[in-house]
């Protein structure tokens, strides 16, 4: 075993093969698999990389549901940005406080939490109570559903936890330097080991979820519709023989 896989940090205790396992080998075969099996998804299922969008089968929760859904994944995003890769040296020398920080960080992810899972609760109920919603659900759907709303309800629950029994867990100390190092490729199990069971299962769950992304709707994510910028308007219907004194340009002729 290398001394990169068992570095041990200041109060840590070496990493065992179960840890090296749990906060190495799988974040490192998650991250294969997403870059993998995007490329692959793109390659050889383009005309599957879609969000299957259910508007035309109900729009009223939908108008409800998704903008919640959708802010409060924004602000988790960030907030997830923010907390694993900026250094809390870096915070600091920007003028926040440690107390400061938390007091942002709690505030915003527990919003943040709560806007998602409303969101996500409205979907939900919406795909299993509107009929042709609930037809066009695939298995598929469902586990990205349980992937997603686990990883939330695990995560807010150990933020909301942590603070109602007032020993809320610096994670600045522990998960952010150990997502860090699996980036660094001098990976620190031992920081992971130390931090409480429900960040561990927090992060497992967001790996398996980062592992089923590239073969869900959730693709479309990395969907940029730009075409729509420089592609031709169609002429759906026209009586006239002739529209313009001047010849259309390449891909501007008119469709019959």
């Amino acid at each position: 075993m290398t001394t990169a896989l068992v570095a041990q940090g200041a109060g840590t205790a070496p990493a065992s093969t179960l840890d090296v396992m749990l906060w190495v080998v799988v974040p490192y075969v998650s991250i294969a698999v997403f870059v993998v099996g995007h490329v692959w998804r793109y390659r050889y299922d383009k005309f599957g990389w879609t969000t299957r969008s259910s508007q035309l089968y109900e729009n009223r929760l939908l108008r409800l549901g998704s903008p919640l859904f959708h802010f409060g994944v924004l602000v988790v995003v960030i907030g997830h940005v923010g907390g694993l890769l900026v250094l809390k040296s870096w915070t600091r020398a920007v003028g926040i406080g440690d107390e400061a920080y938390h007091v942002i960080a709690v505030v915003l992810g527990v919003l943040a939490g709560v806007c998602t899972l409303a969101g996500a609760a409205i979907l939900v109920y919406r795909r299993r109570t509107v009929g042709p919603v609930f037809s066009a659900t695939t298995r598929n759907d469902k586990v990205m559903y349980v992937l997603l709303v686990g990883t939330i309800v695990l995560g807010l629950g150990t933020t909301v936890l942590g603070n109602l029994t007032e020993h809320p867990h610096d994670y600045r100390e522990t998960v952010s330097p150990w997502f860090r190092s699996i980036f660094y490729f001098q990976p620190r199990p031992e920081l992971m080991a130390a931090a409480p069971i429900g960040f561990k299962l927090h992060a497992l769950s967001a790996w398996a979820l980062f592992a089923f992304w590239p073969f869900s709707r959730l693709v479309h994510v990395f969907s940029l519709p730009l075409g729509y910028l420089t592609r031709p308007y169609i002429v759906y219907r026209s009586r006239d023989a002739r529209m313009g004194s001047r010849a259309p340009r390449r891909g501007w002729e008119r469709v019959r």
